[in-house]
């Protein structure tokens, strides 16, 4: 019937307001990880309704538990005023959805105070009055559901706050015991356990990083000695493995103490809270059993059933996770407690323990492959990609060639948001990208000293100078601002590995796609991400770049087929390297911006063309005469713009993109700065 909604909310409006918060609570629960790794709009979007939800719910339905008549004499209702609670203390694996969410923890503090006095005047009014002694059982209940509401509640507040990046480096002026011991990766445990397990023995240096505070100190010291330090990871950089494998897990330890609350979780507190909330929560459960029942409702009996148990299963998963997690291994290992270090960790019982619950973990997620028990603390080694030229050849906005979607994105007034996301695409990092990445960070140091001149130097200077090529016009290209410095070499790139022969020899494929895949990338960020490049940011002028660009494309009509038209229409991205990526189309823009560009004089209509033109055709003229190898040089430059571009980025924005996935610059900001840390410890050493 048409009041049937309306009727039901009138009736049974806080039944359905706990259970939805229940509800919202295992959302978050089992799917806020999906943020660590990866970066998928419509997940994310689902995770961040859940978690304003969440909070509103919980609230709300406290509120009306409060003032709502309809709980008079239902004392078994007013008895899930306590679970309203601990849901807004929320799980364990997310605190914060955001990195500004952490500097908010003084407003969660507020809150809680009147949520927990809310809860309180409700159990006074509504159970604490009741008379009979078979009431007894659901007040002892009560009482015990709300210190565990009140104390999971207040752990999640105090973390916000012990997550914000002033209290991190507050923290840190706290000497603590390093971790000395590990066994070895044959010996025992795997290799990434070993990884692992070194990861957190550093992850002081990570922390320093992260909150401006990378002066090396004594402790710092105390844990890089010459079987444990980073000397044997920078002696074996040209491969690249251990290094890149230690900066994944530190950023993903970063991680938890930004966004989760493994920063109260795993100590000496935290593990108690977590031994008696599944016991206490239990408790409670077995007084309910024993309470009189005949004056509630079955359905009441249900949901208190239903949230009795949901709170068993969250607080029993939450004690058994945290017990098994590598955090706990770093606790035991600088605990002051001997007895405790030797019964767990000597005699291997925690190892036996973390393996159980790690493969009962992956057996309910379908998977118990060893290789994929670690593949949360990894990063997903896909960048982003946009390419100017790919962008700029679009077909023509008709009704035969536009994908719906960006009809509808344009009539309402989002068509940048829909170029963005549209002509954009994210591509994996083969391993020789990551190679050359890794042999270029390695110029950082040598025979023990950080080289400071190339991370001082302007950006690109280092790989022309190292070539005795910085003057001229290749000097000149890089005086401009960086991001309009990488409007020009993006398209100088293409136009260069247009005209040029040797970037057409099949040996030097995988040089001409790494090439691409960085100039796509650094363009990625100044488009999608300008926040994480240093600078101002250049909309205009790139938007009067690309008005430009669609000037000097070819006239000539194309006419799709009648099988591409109908694709057109539903396409939902149009990628740099996919099978539509319109090659032709961009060789015959980038020829005809060279042609057009080459011999021009200076022109203050379109200096960044006039800039490309030059510098395409200074690196053409270098391949011809053999002065150097450009393809090699062109790719340098690239590798030294991203070196700069992280080495320069804010670190609020390093630790804001975190939450979606990580950044490539991200790893290489921290690269650097334990090569310089193992830099300084092998110096040391030797003097």
């Amino acid at each position: 019937m048409a009041g049937g909604p309306l009727v039901l909310w009138n009736h049974r409006s806080i039944q359905i307001l706990v259970l939805l918060s229940l509800g919202l609570q295992l959302v978050l629960f089992v799917f806020a990880g999906i943020r660590r790794r990866q970066n998928l709009p419509v997940r994310r979007f689902l995770l961040w309704l859940a978690y304003l939800m969440a909070d509103s719910t919980a609230v709300y339905a406290l509120g009306h538990l409060s003032f709502s008549s309809t709980v008079l004499g239902h004392q078994l209702v007013a008895f899930w005023a306590p679970f309203l609670l601990l849901h807004l203390g929320g799980p364990d694996n997310i605190t914060a959805y955001a990195l500004q969410d952490n500097q908010l923890w003084l407003r969660h503090l507020t809150v809680l105070v009147v949520q927990v006095l809310g809860a309180g005047y409700v159990l006074k009014k509504h159970i604490a009055v009741a008379g009979g002694h078979d009431r007894n059982f659901l007040l002892v209940a009560s009482i015990l559901m709300f210190a565990v509401g009140l104390v999971k509640y207040v752990e999640r507040t105090w973390s916000l706050k012990c997550s914000t990046l002033e209290s991190i480096g507050a923290s840190l002026k706290v000497k603590r015991p390093a971790i000395h011991k590990h066994n070895h990766p044959q010996d025992r445990v795997t290799e990434e356990e070993f990884n692992l397990r070194r990861a957190h023995s550093l992850f002081h240096v990570c922390k320093r990083t992260m909150v401006d505070s990378s002066v090396v100190e004594e402790d710092s010291m105390d844990s890089l000695d010459s079987t444990d330090g980073l000397e044997e990871y920078t002696s074996k950089l040209i491969q690249g493995v251990e290094l890149w494998t230690l900066m994944e897990i530190e950023l993903s330890l970063m991680y938890d103490v930004l966004y989760t609350k493994a920063a109260v979780v795993h100590t000496f507190p935290g593990y108690l809270i977590r031994v008696l909330s599944p016991l206490t929560v239990a408790t409670s459960l077995l007084l309910f059993w024993f309470t009189a029942k005949d004056d509630h409702t079955r359905a009441d009996v249900a949901i208190t059933y239903v949230l009795l148990g949901g709170a068993v299963f969250m607080e029993t998963t939450s004690l058994l996770n945290a017990l098994a997690s590598s955090w706990t291994f770093a606790f035991l290992s600088t605990t002051s407690w001997s007895w405790l270090r030797y019964t767990t960790l000597c005699n291997e019982r925690w190892d036996r323990f973390r393996h159980v619950v790690v493969w009962l973990h992956h057996l309910v997620k379908g998977g118990i492959a060893a290789h994929s028990r670690y593949k949360s603390r990894r990063w997903s080694y896909t960048i982003g990609q946009y390419n100017l030229l790919h962008f700029c050849t679009r077909p023509a906005d008709t009704p035969f060639t536009s994908p719906l979607l960006g009809r509808l994105a344009r009539a309402l007034t989002l068509d940048e948001w829909w170029n963005r996301k549209h002509y954009s695409a994210t591509v994996e990092m083969t391993d020789v990208i990551r190679r050359h990445i890794a042999v270029y960070m390695s110029h950082l140091y040598s025979k023990g000293r950080f080289n400071t001149d190339m991370l001082g130097k302007k950006w690109g200077e280092y790989p022309l100078d190292r070539r005795g090529l910085y003057r001229g016009v290749l000097k000149d290209s890089l005086g401009v601002e960086f991001q309009e410095g990488i409007i020009i070499w993006h398209i100088a790139t293409e136009v260069f590995l247009t005209k040029s022969e040797k970037a057409k020899a099949i040996d030097a494929m995988p040089t001409v796609h790494a090439i691409r895949v960085m100039s796509d990338y650094l363009m990625f960020l100044l488009v999608e991400r300008p926040y994480m490049l240093p600078g101002q940011p250049q909309k205009r002028l790139y938007q009067r770049t690309c008005e430009r660009l669609v000037t000097m494309r070819s006239a000539d009509p194309r006419y799709p087929s009648r099988a591409r038209v109908v694709k057109d229409l539903f396409r939902m991205s149009d990628a740099p390297h996919s099978s539509i990526s319109r090659v032709a189309e961009r060789e015959e823009l980038a020829n005809n911006l060279y042609d057009a560009y080459e011999d021009r004089e200076f022109s203050l209509l379109a200096p960044r063309l006039t800039h490309m033109a030059r510098l395409a055709k200074e690196l053409l003229e270098k391949e011809k005469d053999g002065t150097a190898n450009s393809l090699n040089l062109v790719l340098d430059v690239w590798m030294d713009i991203l070196v700069y571009a992280s080495n320069k980025c804010s670190r609020e924005s390093h630790a804001q993109k975190l939450n979606s996935g990580g950044e490539l610059t991200t790893i290489v900001w921290l690269m650097a700065e334990y090569i310089y840390q193992a830099s300084v410890a092998q110096r040391d050493d030797v003097v």
